[in-house]
C-alpha cells in the first residue's frame, strides 16, 4: 500500500477515534499469516486524566465502537483498500510504547524501560520509575540512583506491568 493511501487511511480513523473522544495512537496495514490486516490502535488523549492523574483505559467497548463505525465508513469509501483485509482495533495496552516527551510526562510515576541507540554513561538498556523530563532529558529513577537519558538517544522506551 502506498503512503499516500495509508495517510488517507489514518486520516478516517483519526476521525472515527475522534468522535469517540478518543485518539488514533498507530496504524498498520500488513501482510500476516491470516491475510491482510489492518490494525488500528486507539488512545485516550492525554489531558483526559482525571485530578488524580488517573485516567480510564480504553476498553472493549470502546473499541467495538470505533470497529463498527470505521468499518461502516471503509465499506462506503469511494476508494476502497483493494483487498480483503481484517479489520482489528485496540489499545495501546499495559505495556504501550512511549512516544516523545509527552508521554514520559504523561506517566510520571510508572515504571518503564528505555533503550538507546548510543550508550549513555556506558549503558544503553535502563528500567526504573519515570521522574519526568528536564532539559531534554527523561528521568529514571532505580533505587537511589537518578539515570538522565537524552530524549534523542532514546530508540524505544515502553511500560512495565505492575500488579
Amino acid at each position: 500500500m502506498r503512503e499516500d493511501e495509508l495517510e488517507r487511511l489514518r486520516s478516517v480513523a483519526a476521525r472515527v477515534a475522534a468522535g469517540h473522544g478518543l485518539e488514533l495512537f498507530d496504524l498498520q496495514f500488513r501482510r500476516e499469516s491470516i491475510g491482510w490486516v489492518l490494525r488500528v490502535v486507539i488512545d485516550r488523549p492525554a489531558a483526559d486524566a482525571d485530578r488524580d492523574g488517573a485516567e480510564e483505559p480504553v476498553g472493549i467497548n470502546d473499541c467495538r465502537r470505533v470497529s463498527e463505525d470505521l468499518s461502516a465508513l471503509l465499506d462506503v469509501e469511494d476508494e476502497p483498500i483493494g483487498a480483503a483485509y481484517t479489520l482489528e482495533v485496540s489499545s495501546p495496552g499495559l505495556d504501550r510504547p512511549l512516544r516523545g516527551e509527552v508521554d514520559y510526562r504523561r506517566f510520571v510515576g510508572r515504571l518503564a524501560k528505555v533503550v538507546t541507540h548510543a550508550p549513555v554513561d556506558g549503558q544503553s538498556h535502563f528500567a526504573g520509575r519515570l521522574s519526568g523530563v528536564e532539559d531534554a532529558h527523561v528521568l529514571l529513577t532505580e533505587g537511589a540512583r537518578v539515570h538522565r537519558v537524552p530524549l534523542d538517544r532514546i530508540r524505544r522506551a515502553r511500560l512495565e506491568v505492575e500488579f
